[in-house]
């Protein structure tokens, strides 16, 4: 019999998973490999569509995410982790124990790709203050180009900080607007909203243009509150709503990437992914393997005797 006196705190449990997630680094999957290019053509044609690989990828390490921390955690006998699916964040600890329920939401990244293109579109008010983390795994092919896919290292950080980075990197009243999703709670759980989107308004037309000088002048008159930052009160969510309406916005479908929201922790990460050598070279070197045909010729010399090739 358990004793809830016993039980760990919400923080505790997310402490046991950053742990566990970092020794995620080195891991390799064995659903799928790459075959070794036999000539330069394929080795090109690898460099330039490998990234595509991603979003495989990224679904692999969310399927075996919950697996890995409830084999991997301290907390098993208080409750387990499961995937949600569709849901936010993607995977959470269900327990009868505790007062916040601890989520972490996964987002792949391949460094050789020109950025990290996974989104964070999460609404600050679903990241809780505490209880929710972001994990960004990097990964790469074994051997470069070919192989199975490896994780190579692993950055975790709070959810809302994610969310409030990026909210205030894309606020920019009447220029850019950042929309909350709508109250959905009654919806079953495919079609409740989590995601923020971000809206920009049209100048293309010159009554657009207008529209945008008015726009302008209205928000002067705002209180200095409502437009120095972001934050998802009602008041800033009234007067959003409000542009909206009476302006043309459209949807930034490349909004909420995380590569541009300027967050100081995921930029060092990234530097830091960078900077590591796999065989014998940085990723800084390797991921201009798409545009470098030296180094396509590099990186096929390095494997032309089988016998580097691990068994």
């Amino acid at each position: 019999m358990i004793e809830s006196k016993n039980a760990p705190t919400y923080s505790e449990v997310i402490e046991d998973a950053i742990e566990a997630l970092k020794d995620l680094k080195g891991h390799t999957f064995d659903v799928l490999s790459i075959n070794k290019p036999s000539d330069i053509e394929y080795a090109q044609f690898l460099s330039k569509t490998i990234s595509k690989l991603s979003s495989i990828t990224g679904n692999m390490i969310e399927l075996n995410m919950a697996s890995h921390l409830n084999e991997n955690g301290e907390y098993s006998a208080f409750g387990k982790w499961v995937r949600q699916d569709p849901g936010f964040p993607d995977n959470i600890f269900q327990s009868d124990y505790l007062e916040k329920i601890p989520g972490i939401e996964v987002k792949a990244w391949f460094p050789f790709a020109t950025e990290i293109t996974a989104r964070f579109k999460g609404s600050y008010q679903q990241c809780g203050d505490d209880n929710t983390y972001v994990a960004l795994i990097a990964w790469l092919p074994e051997f470069i180009l070919h192989g199975r896919p490896k994780i190579i290292d692993v950055w975790v950080g709070p959810a809302s900080e994610v969310a409030k980075c990026r909210d205030n990197h894309y606020y920019k009243p009447p220029h850019y607007l950042v929309v909350e999703p709508q109250e959905t709670g009654e919806r079953t759980a495919n079609l409740q909203q989590s995601n923020v989107e971000g809206y920009v308004i049209q100048t293309d037309k010159p009554e657009q243009k207008a529209q945008l000088e008015k726009a302008i002048k209205e928000v002067e008159e705002w209180e200095e509150e409502l437009k120095a930052g972001y934050s998802p009160t009602p008041e800033i969510i009234e007067k959003v709503n409000e542009l909206r309406s009476k302006y043309s916005y459209r949807l930034d479908t490349n909004f909420a990437k995380i590569d541009r929201i300027e967050h100081e922790d995921i930029e060092s990460f990234k530097q830091r992914v960078y900077a590591l050598e796999i065989h014998n070279k940085p990723i800084s070197h390797w991921r201009k393997i798409s545009k470098n045909n030296e180094i396509i010729l590099e990186y096929i010399d390095l494997w032309r005797d089988e016998s580097k090739l691990p068994e």
